[in-house]
């Protein structure tokens, strides 16, 4: 099932874009695309009102979707975590928060730390009155941030000098009270960000729920790269924005869930890590297992209770 949107932000969205020029947009969704591509950050196109918005239409419902998936599996895997606070580090302009109060009618305070004004105001205006947060501007390499019982930064690292994200870590785990989810873009150095984090969380005492059951090696080799996939529709103007014609759009991502000790957990499940193989004589599935080992398991036909159950399997899955 496609991501959907809040039905209060998609209505936000839509009055932020009252009048504007979707050419404009489009361009200007193209400048960050590039930017992207050659690897500077946000900040080096991101420099006014216009911009903000171009960056929310082409980005922030692909945010929303990853963030959800995240949460979905926070979820599932600490079921009696319940947290009142919330620290978006990196907010841009806030797709994280609204997919974290989507899955926790339990927060009330949120508070949003970005580099950005532009992203920051339209974070602001966006949230209206359906989402209550404070906000402070300010550099993630430097901090300080706030404690909160819920962490994230999503697809915040990849804005940071490589040298300066130990410490930004490092940080982030201090603020946090129950739980701290990384998100980041499913791309080779999306995971190796990812590597790093988890290396230096597991050190500092943090449980991993997931996507890892286990604290072992990643037993993936290059050119492997542990990532997930999440489908989210394209309203008409995401399609102008992107340049696009399918209704759709597959965001691939990779994340990291850590929790601190007192955080109640289920217990470690394999984890599916491609789109299960099916076929006449079975399904066949990827799974990082908790023993640390890479394992290719076939489930025969025959077999038609195991069956039944691989078929519900999607990439992601624990199994």
């Amino acid at each position: 099932m496609a991501a959907e949107l809040p039905r209060a932000l998609k209505a936000a969205i839509d009055r932020e874009l009252a009048g504007a020029s979707r050419r404009d947009l489009a361009d200007r969704t193209a400048a960050t695309t590039e930017a992207y591509r050659a690897g500077r950050g946000s900040a080096s196109v991101i420099k006014g009102r216009e911009d903000a918005l171009a960056y929310a239409l082409a980005r922030l419902p692909a945010t929303y979707a990853a963030c959800g998936a995240v949460f979905a599996e926070a979820r599932r895997t600490a079921p009696d975590f319940a947290p009142r606070s919330l620290l978006d580090a990196g907010c841009g302009p806030g797709g994280g928060s609204w997919a974290a109060r989507e899955a926790w009618g339990s927060l009330d305070a949120i508070a949003w730390f970005d580099a950005s004004a532009p992203f920051l105001d339209l974070a602001k205006r966006l949230a209206g009155d359906d989402l209550a947060a404070t906000s402070t501007r300010g550099d993630l390499a430097a901090g300080p941030f706030p404690r909160a019982d819920l962490v994230l930064a999503s697809y915040a690292l990849a804005e940071i000098s490589p040298a300066a994200q130990p410490r930004v870590v490092a940080s982030l785990w201090a603020a946090t009270e129950g739980l701290l989810a990384i998100v980041e873009p499913g791309t080779p150095a999306g995971y190796a960000r990812l590597l790093a984090a988890r290396e230096a969380l597991i050190a500092a005492g943090a449980t991993i729920l997931a996507p890892c059951p286990h604290h072992l090696a990643c037993p993936l080799t290059a050119p492997d790269w542990c990532h997930f996939s999440v489908r989210l529709p394209r309203s008409r103007d995401h399609k102008l924005a992107k340049g696009a014609e399918v209704p759709f759009e597959d965001e691939k991502f990779a994340y990291l869930l850590a929790a601190r000790p007192g955080v109640a957990t289920e217990p470690r499940a394999p984890r599916v890590l491609a789109r299960p193989k099916a076929g006449k004589p079975g399904i066949e599935l990827k799974l990082c297992t908790e023993p640390g080992a890479l394992e290719r398991r076939f489930v025969p036909r025959r077999d038609k209770a195991a069956h039944a159950i691989a078929r519900r399997l999607d990439w992601g899955d624990a199994l």
